[in-house]
């Protein structure tokens, strides 16, 4: 029997990213607690299979082709799910392009001295504007209904710094040790500061905005990798894709009512030492 607080039977809950490996897990939270279930994303296809996947658990969903990085395509959105659920109560800023850390840093412009503009700007499009643009169509409305909550993805890199030497491979000169990007982290960064913006600002209209900066998931990283970043986090591993879905529901129910522009650090105690 879910808590009373916990309850979401009448909230419709979008998650841009949406069928992306976090954006899945945040789709099952939310069902889980009963909410209407819009999965959104740039590939129709894969949101369609998530939203499918979520209908035959039972749940409410629906499967949207979002592009967070244009505003018609974020308007477009808002009023297709408006014809068929409503407006949408919770929104997971979720969205983001997660440059890879492959082969050498010369090779791949992923060190800060080569890092191209291009990809600069496409990755803060996706991560931070996308954010911008759908809290300020979304949240708009929710403004105008006197409630809603945000919740915006960030990760541990916004409030700790890559750690590069996880990255560093035997053999390779300085200049051509592979790095995390900068990008990465300059977004996720900036998400707590609209997290707070926008919490003080629609405060009075009944918005509550907070952010939750998760740790790394493990998925198939090599050995080597695991080693190295498992000596960095007390609890001694990274993280399974699903530990993040209790957190996501608290923040998006009422059971966090009187939270509001706070980041949640859920990343195995990495960043406390």
């Amino acid at each position: 029997m879910k808590l009373a607080q916990f309850d979401l039977s009448q909230k419709v809950a979008l998650i841009t990213g949406g069928a992306g490996l976090l954006g899945k897990q945040h789709a099952m939270a939310l069902a889980e607690c009963g909410a209407k279930v819009i999965v959104a994303d740039l590939n129709l296809d894969a949101a369609t299979a998530v939203a499918t996947q979520l209908e035959k658990t039972g749940a409410k969903a629906m499967a949207v082709r979002l592009d967070v990085s244009n505003l018609e395509s974020v308007k477009a959105a808002a009023e297709d799910v408006a014809k068929r659920f409503g407006d949408v109560n919770v929104l997971v800023n979720n969205a983001a392009i997660d440059a890879k850390v492959t082969a050498t840093g010369m090779a791949n412009h992923s060190r800060f001295e080569h890092f191209p503009l291009d990809q600069w700007q496409l990755q803060l499009d996706v991560g931070l504007t996308g954010a911008f643009l759908c809290s300020q169509v979304f949240g708009t409305r929710m403004a105008q209904n006197k409630s809603g909550v945000i919740l915006n993805i960030a990760s541990d890199l916004s409030v700790i710094a890559p750690d590069q030497r996880i990255y560093r491979k035997e053999g390779l000169t300085d200049a051509q040790q592979p790095a995390k990007p900068i990008t990465y982290s300059v977004i996720k960064t900036a998400l707590i500061g609209l997290t707070r913006y926008l919490a003080a600002y629609w405060a009075a209209q009944g918005v509550r905005v907070n952010a939750i900066s998760p740790g790394g998931v493990q998925t198939d990283q090599p050995e080597e990798f695991l080693r190295k970043i498992s000596e960095l986090i007390p609890l001694g591993r990274m993280a399974k894709a699903d530990e993040y879905r209790a957190a996501v529901q608290f923040l998006c129910s009422d059971a966090s009512s009187y939270m509001t522009g706070q980041n949640l650090v859920m990343d195995g105690g990495r960043s406390i030492i």
